[in-house]
Formats: structure tokens, sequence, C-alpha cells
């Protein structure tokens, strides 16, 4: 054979037999606990086995990751199921809620309405009518905590407008308790863990009690990603999925306490700013379904609160800002959850 001839034809079976090149994705994270399937997809490897090559960029906030998404600078990216969104998506940003990232199934409320320990001693608060008049601390208008607020003052025959909300960070929330600038809080954990701790507050209810399986966070697909790179959403959204059974192993008795907690600790400790094994145990986690299927009843519940207080502008489908068919083409590959 001509060697010429032989060394092409060589290298032509070299490179077809080689590994394809792992697509880069850029998925946004916040640093926190409810972003644990994206940290244990990317630690444990998940992402690479299905080819992808996984950036993962924290952002401080979800808001923060509305715009690049519609931009197309990040694929995916851990997103709040807020009116900012929902505003977002009815002016045309390209943006889609594909699966669970948080929500409060039974004993996994990790949402939690608090009020101040002194109140409930001194007789201030003696049941959820005494509410009315109270000062409370929330993070930002339009968010899922404001709902289930709004829910807890409904069954005491209150409305939202009984109480005083004050937006502050949702760390600054223990603190504000604690130098009693506020009389009671909607808060995220560890921050209701903390408090209780510090003797500064009692929980009154949690998220799961008031709004079973409430959708709080969810995840989310830039449109370019879903439709022109539909093969990588669908290897993401398989590794996604991996990731959350993973966590789900980790939950017991509504704690950080099953199987899989010390390595999902682990994982949360080296991407989120909470390092401590003890609060981690101390806290109430958020639930994660494990088929990833998003509540919808729940974000429709949630959206008609939003328009009520008037923090949705424009006429906006449901289904225009959700896709589920990534969930469920993953579902048909790794079939149903089995604890």
């Amino acid at each position: 054979m001509n060697i010429r001839i032989f060394v092409g034809f060589a290298v032509l079976v070299s490179a077809s037999c080689a590994p394809a090149a792992a697509q880069t994705i850029t998925v946004g994270a916040t640093s926190s606990t409810s972003d644990a399937p994206i940290y244990i997809a990317d630690r444990k490897g998940y992402f690479r086995a299905e080819g992808l090559d996984v950036k993962v960029v924290n952002f401080r906030s979800a808001a923060d990751m509305v715009a690049p998404l519609g931009a197309g600078q990040l694929e995916a990216g851990a997103g709040s199921a807020s009116a900012g969104l929902y505003n977002a998506v009815a002016r045309g940003i390209a943006i889609k809620i594909v699966a669970d990232k948080a929500s409060s199934p039974p004993g996994y409320g990790g949402t939690k309405i608090l009020v101040r320990k002194d109140h409930v001693e001194g007789g201030r608060y003696r049941s959820l009518a005494d509410l009315k008049g109270m000062k409370f601390a929330m993070n930002a208008p339009g968010v899922s905590n404001t709902s289930t607020l709004n829910t807890l003052l409904r069954s005491a025959r209150l409305t939202y407008s009984d109480v005083e909300t004050i937006d502050m960070p949702l760390p600054d929330h223990v603190a504000a308790l604690k130098n009693k600038s506020v009389d009671a809080s909607a808060s995220v954990e560890p921050g209701p863990a903390l408090a209780v701790r510090g003797g500064d507050a009692v929980v009154i209810k949690s998220d799961d009690e008031i709004l079973p399986n409430h959708q709080i966070a969810v995840l989310l697909y830039a449109e370019d990603f879903a439709h022109k790179r539909p093969d990588d959403a669908r290897k993401f959204m398989r590794a996604y999925i991996r990731a959350v059974r993973f966590y789900n192993g980790a939950l017991s008795n509504g704690r950080l306490d099953g199987p899989n907690a010390d390595e999902v600790i682990t994982i949360l400790s080296a991407a989120t700013p909470i390092k401590s094994r003890e609060i981690y145990r101390l806290i109430t986690p958020t639930g994660v379904n494990p088929d990833g299927r998003v509540n919808k009843a729940s974000l429709a519940y949630d959206l008609a609160f939003y328009a009520e207080q008037g923090l949705v502008k424009g006429a906006l489908n449901l289904d225009d800002a959700v896709d589920g068919s990534f969930v469920e083409a993953a579902l048909e590959e790794l079939g149903p959850y089995r604890p």
C-alpha cells in the first residue's frame, strides 16, 4: 500500500474512533442549599457521564440570571418562580421552567413563619389572629414566601395588608428578630434554625403545613438551548434527575439524615457559604420531586396572588412558561423513582 494512503487512512480511522468533544454548557446557581442537584451532578460526574462539560457560575440571586438566560449567555439556571420571572416571560424573554428545584413536600418545609419568642412568652402572640399589625421581615415582593404568608393570614381571616412587610436579605432576618426591629418573619433555612437555637424566635408554621408541595424554586432553560440543542438539553436533564434522586437519598425524617447525607453535606459545604455540619444537621432541608416534575397547580396559585398584588404586568399563559418535555424524556430512560 502506498505509504501516504496508509497514513491518511490511519489518521481517518483514529479521528473517527476518538471520543466526541464534550459539549460546553454554562449553568447559573446561587450558592444556596436548594442548588444541591446542580452541585451534586457536577461533583459526582453525572454531567461528564453524559458527555457535557458543565461550567457552574454563581450569581448573587436568581433574579440576576434572567437577563443572561434570555440573551443565551447561560444555557440553564437555578430560578425562582417569582413575579419577576413571569414579567420577563411576558416581555418575550425566552426562558422556560423545566423542572423542580425546591419544593415543600410534607416534613420538608424549609420556609418557616417565625414570631419573636418574647411576643409568645409575653402574650402578644397567642393565635394566628394576633399576627395582625405585626412587622414582618421578608426578602422581596412577588416571591414564594409572600404567598406562604398570605395563605397563612387568610386562614386567620386576615389579609396581606393587615401586616407590615419589610424587605431585607434573608440572612439579616436572624439579626432583625434578635434586635427586635421586626416582630416576625417569613424566613428560609438556615435562618429559622439559627433564630430558634438562639432563643430569639418560635416557629409558628412551616411552608409544608401551609402550602403542601409548594413550588418554591425551579430549573430554567434558555429557549435557544431547549430548541437548538435539544439533545444536550435532554442529556443535562438526565444528569440533573440522577442528582435529584441522590439528594433525596440524603433526606430522612425532615432532616439531612439519610444514607447519602454525609456526601451531600460535603458537596454543599464546598459549594455554599454554609460550612458547619452542625447547621446542616439542624436545618429542615427543602424537598425536590425525585421525578423532577414541576407542580403547575402551585405555580398557578402563586401567580394569581402576584397578579392580585399588581406585580405581574401583562397577560401570561402559564403554559408558555413551563416545558415539562425534558423531564418526561429523562423519565422514559431512567424510569420512575424507587427509593
